[in-house]
């Protein structure tokens, strides 16, 4: 893998990732753009307590633009896009409209209570674009372009690690305009958390509740032990990678990933399971897009890593870290043809999941879609 380096028109940062080392990239962005303006702002919730972000420079992102003006495509043609090269394998840049930016600042009050706290938003957020094929998913790439974006995703993890101020790295997909995308090319983003996110904080509670009542038991490490030894929402898994549908899975369909030896994140994954992932992952992807028949070939899905948020000198931290399992959550909102799941009054009220596809149901079915056999 060669990593190159360069800066577009507005000062923001592009990085290729190529397969082969022969590669230049010398190639300049032309385009008349006033610098990147982002006022990310974090704001507390005091009964709930965790972050909101407040990004009103969002309103005016790229909004499904038409393919021949697609901003991930390369400049070909006399058209300029974020991507000044030609083509390319993979390429990272920061987004021009982050939902966090910036240096760390101090938490301030805004009231005499202290019950409206608020910082800056700080932290970065990238875009990451798989290939520069537009018509093309993830799904369609081979195993070494899939190896390839692996490793940009372990890159930036470690890159962005060593940011000031940044507590958590977050990579993941959407797929689908049903999901929210308003970009239809193949690609991904990461965000570099100021704080650490709820839904990691609640895993990281219930690992210590855990393994304070089993006498240092860790909670990932038995809940895999026990999805294989039941069996049945097992979907597929390799001598270094196990996917399974969760006992409690809260959408329709809904895998996770785990690497059969914990790690806490991207960067401690070892050769063996960074070679057989490429395979395990395509398959699992393609057996989404098999699950509701030919006439919706293109199942929309959200792909998020899991990893543990950054210890920074902590011992306490630094401890419970290691006790956190990198892992992919893999899940679509679509449970019928033609029909989507809503999150509804329960689940955005309340948030109470209810599921209306057992997950015995889903594993079943995702184990009928296999691409072999």
């Amino acid at each position: 893998m060669k990593k190159t380096s360069g800066r577009l028109a507005d000062g923001r940062e592009i990085v290729y990732y190529d397969l082969r080392d022969d590669v230049t990239r010398t190639a300049a962005d032309p385009r008349p753009m006033p610098p990147v303006e982002a006022r990310s702002e974090i704001r507390h919730d005091p009964l709930l307590d965790d972050w909101v972000g407040v990004t009103a420079h969002r309103n005016a992102r790229t909004y499904h633009p038409p393919a021949d003006e697609c901003p991930l495509c390369p400049s070909r043609d006399g058209r300029h896009s974020e991507i000044p090269e030609a083509d390319y394998d993979v390429v990272v840049f920061e987004n021009r409209f982050p939902s966090f930016h910036g240096a760390p600042g101090a938490v301030q009050h805004a009231d005499p209570a202290g019950l409206f706290r608020h910082a800056p938003g700080a932290g970065r957020c990238e875009v990451v674009a798989f290939t520069g094929d537009h018509r093309a998913s993830f799904a369609d790439l081979d195993e070494e372009q899939a190896r390839l974006v692996l490793d940009v995703w372990t890159d930036r993890t470690a890159e962005l690690s060593a940011t000031p101020g940044v507590e958590q790295v977050y990579c993941f997909e959407n797929r689908g305009e049903e999901i929210g995308v308003t970009l239809s090319h193949p690609h991904g983003q990461i965000y570099a958390y100021p704080f650490t996110t709820p839904r990691t904080a609640r895993m990281l509670d219930s690992l210590a509740a855990y393994a304070e009542r089993t006498s240092g038991g860790n909670l990932f490490d038995d809940l895999v032990a026990a999805e294989r030894a039941a069996g049945e929402r097992v979907v597929l898994q390799g001598e270094h990678w196990i996917a399974f549908v969760p006992y409690a899975a809260h959408w329709p369909y809904e895998v996770h990933l785990h690497p059969v030896r914990r790690v806490p994140d991207l960067p401690a994954l070892d050769e063996a399971a960074r070679a057989e992932f490429p395979a395990i992952y395509l398959e699992l992807l393609r057996r989404f897009d098999r699950i509701f028949g030919p006439d919706e070939p293109r199942t929309p899905y959200i792909s998020a890593w899991h990893q543990a948020p950054l210890a920074k000198g902590d011992g306490a931290r630094r401890a419970a870290r290691e006790e956190f399992a990198l892992h992919l959550e893999l899940f679509t909102i679509r449970r019928a043809p033609g029909k989507l799941k809503f999150l509804a009054g329960s689940e955005s009220g309340m948030n109470v999941f209810i599921n209306d596809v057992p997950p015995e149901a889903a594993a079943a079915r995702l184990r009928e879609v296999a691409t072999h056999g």
